[in-house]
């Protein structure tokens, strides 16, 4: 397994669109969207330290979402995935590579969103509330990068891309990633909250409030990495069945 999250990250970092857009892009976003000034309603939080925790964790999601489903796809009609299949790696340990890998390559548009925001926007926080933020988002990147494994198990070469987009950019929006979840109406608050974006922004948000985290978040992030990890190493095996 530790073979094939080496292959992974190296094969990553070697793909320059694929660093483009969930490095760069982000912090680009980023600066765009944080010249505003005051506090976002219902924070207490500035727009840039607002909107630092939402594009770090967008970055994050970019690069275990697209990356992870994408690949996985154009593996299986290439027939890699057969040839680990003869291998004693079991399903659910290609899934943890999978997800263990894509979430590594997301560390670096992390750290890049931040190094941006205190450098151009001039973000000061305590030292241990940027460790904490990078280990908190970090972590939380595991529960999309098991989702990247799944939709790449359940859509074709054809139809992952679309999917995929359908699945980045409806989480993004509707968990609060791109605008606050405070502007949207009442009853799309109410479906926003428990959705896994939502709670994934929400874990750095408390962390800049030197606040903890909300049980319900952790709750939430929990519940949709065992659904997404579950479904991906079904998947796994169903396809395997097929082959």
């Amino acid at each position: 397994m530790i073979s094939l999250i080496r292959l992974e990250l190296t094969r990553a970092l070697r793909n320059r669109k694929f660093l483009f857009f969930s490095v760069i892009y982000p912090s680009v976003i980023f600066l765009l969207v944080s010249n505003q000034t005051g506090n976002v309603d219902g924070t207490g939080l500035s727009v840039a330290k607002y909107v630092m925790v939402s594009m770090a964790s967008f970055g994050a999601l970019t690069a275990v979402l697209m990356g992870n489903s994408e690949r996985i796809a154009k593996e299986r009609e290439g027939g890699w995935v057969r040839q680990l299949r003869l291998t004693t790696l079991p399903g659910r340990g290609y899934v943890l590579a999978k997800t263990a890998g894509a979430a590594v390559v997301s560390l670096p548009s992390i750290v890049v969103v931040f190094l941006v925001a205190a450098a151009v926007k001039d973000v000061r926080l305590e030292a241990w509330q940027w460790f904490a933020l990078t280990g908190a988002i970090w972590a939380g990147s595991l529960v999309f990068a098991a989702l990247g494994v799944a939709i790449g198990y359940l859509a074709s070469g054809d139809a992952v891309r679309p999917i995929t987009m359908i699945v980045y950019f409806g989480l993004s929006i509707l968990g609060g990633l791109w605008m606050p979840s405070s502007s949207f109406p009442t009853w799309l608050q109410d479906i926003a909250k428990w959705l896994p974006t939502h709670a994934y922004a929400a874990l750095g948000q408390a962390i800049e409030q030197s606040q903890a985290p909300h049980a319900r978040d952790i709750v939430i992030l929990v519940v949709f990495f065992a659904l997404f990890a579950g479904g991906a190493a079904w998947l796994y095996r169903k396809d395997t069945l097929k082959a």
